[in-house]
């Protein structure tokens, strides 16, 4: 039985939605081609392959945030702070230690020349005491309080001869001390140290004690 429809119409009806469904299964599958319609060029564009991600195994760690940078940042500066916040500290102390040192030989000077021109034990004996302290409480070091009270009604300054002898009486150390500028009835109290060691025992007492 013969079609009423032209042979080359029928073809070309046909073509169409056959064409359209191939075109749809395939995108919908790959979504790589592009399909044309019946009659234009079948060729058309090829579709921009998407961009894939890269593999994590080719990297090691996480990539650090905005927060975890600035954060790094701020203890890297405050770590530097420390560290030189603690260098300016130890050179303000060495400072001071030397200040202080040359102060006590500058005032040691000052106090031996006074006890040289003392005449006998000097003329501040009533005005000075001595006080031991435990050897547990100085680290086993020999130390004595000098106790210094100005009895009179002017500024003085006093200087104190402290001599430590051996069982025979034999003085084997002396140091010097002393307090500058105390007013009426003010107290000092500086320390006689010995560098000798706590053994064998040593006796302590003021040898002189001048008040300029």
């Amino acid at each position: 039985m013969r079609s009423d429809l032209p042979r080359g119409r029928s073809r070309r009806t046909l073509r169409g939605p056959v064409a359209l469904a191939v075109c749809t299964v395939l995108a919908g599958a790959a979504g790589l081609t592009a399909c044309g319609d019946d009659g234009g060029d079948e060729s058309g564009p090829s579709a921009s392959p998407r961009p894939t991600a890269p593999e994590r195994s080719n990297f090691s760690g996480e990539p650090p945030s905005p927060l975890a940078s600035k954060a790094s940042e701020a203890e890297s500066a405050a770590s530097e702070a420390a560290a030189s916040a603690e260098a300016s500290a130890s050179r303000r102390a060495h400072d001071f230690e030397a200040s202080v040192s040359a102060d006590v030989e500058r005032n040691r000077q000052e106090y031996r020349k006074a006890l040289d021109s003392a005449d006998g034990q000097g003329n501040a004996m009533k005005d000075v005491s001595l006080t031991g302290k435990p050897l547990a409480q100085t680290d086993n070091v020999r130390a004595l309080v000098v106790h210094i009270t100005n009895s009179t009604d002017q500024k003085a300054s006093y200087a104190v001869q402290v001599d430590f002898s051996d069982a025979d009486g034999k003085v084997v150390e002396s140091t010097v001390v002393g307090a500058r500028d105390l007013d009426p009835g003010e107290r000092a109290q500086p320390l006689a140290i010995s560098t000798k060691p706590p053994e064998p025992h040593l006796t302590a007492k003021i040898a002189k004690a001048q008040r300029y």
